[in-house]
């Protein structure tokens, strides 16, 4: 099975036209042609088995067979995740949180950040190309890069919250201290660590801090460790 993303299909249609970049991949890259079957989600849970009618580079159309709403998870995973210095560890962290099973993603600049700026659109296409080779239905949801302090503020939070950070200090482990079907919001702080006064205002804003194990790690892999923790306590 091979996953095609048309976020632009709201409910079950009759025919489909993808656009011309999709439209290319499917025709002249994949060398799929008219009776092929493809399988195509709008990133908000429908599948749909189509057949291909018209295998053009330009307008590649196919005819909707059957749709389904695939079930949410019955829980809610969101990381709030440094950018790294190295973009392309942030990229890896995005595929392979999507590919775990992730469900929102908010980029916070805090006081030890090197890299502040982020690239949205190019992050999008990582999480939609994830999503696609996961065969997943669900994209998870790309927040815009904030201030942790704002963050923190100026929103409110529901489920368990919890902070990993580096500080000598009595913490729980983060797999004694989930349960299934819990929504989950963790805080990752950038290579030099959450700030002391940040890690203070997380605390005040209740959250738990947590371990993810003896090891000092990276962003991108605690991130990993972290989603991956949760994906297992839901396992079924």
């Amino acid at each position: 099975m091979q996953l095609f993303y048309a976020p632009d299909i709201e409910q079950p249609p009759q025919q489909y036209a993808f656009d011309k970049e999709e439209s290319r991949h499917i025709s002249k890259v994949l060398r799929k042609k008219e009776g092929d079957t493809l399988f195509i989600t709008n990133g908000r849970g429908w599948l749909f088995k189509a057949e291909i009618i018209q295998a053009d580079i330009k307008h590649c159309t196919v005819s909707i067979v059957s749709s389904e709403m695939k079930p949410k998870r019955d829980y809610h995973l969101h990381m709030a995740v440094a950018p790294t210095k190295m973009n392309d560890r942030y990229e890896w962290f995005l595929e392979k949180a999507t590919e775990i099973g992730i469900d929102e993603i908010t980029p916070i600049i805090c006081d030890h950040s090197e890299r502040k700026v982020i690239k949205p659109e190019r992050y999008e296409k990582i999480l939609q190309s994830a999503m696609k080779q996961s065969l997943q239905c669900y994209l998870p949801k790309l927040n815009e890069a904030v201030q942790l302090s704002t963050f923190l503020t100026e929103n409110k939070f529901d489920g368990r919250l919890f902070i990993a950070h580096c500080e000598e200090e009595e913490k729980a482990s983060l797999k004694d201290r989930v349960k299934a079907a819990e929504d989950t919001l963790i805080l990752i702080g950038p290579e030099g660590d959450f700030s002391t006064k940040e890690i203070e205002l997380a605390l005040q804003q209740g959250f738990i801090p947590i371990s993810l194990g003896e090891n000092r790690l990276r962003t991108e892999t605690a991130a990993i460790v972290a989603c991956h923790s949760i994906g297992f306590t839901n396992e079924k």
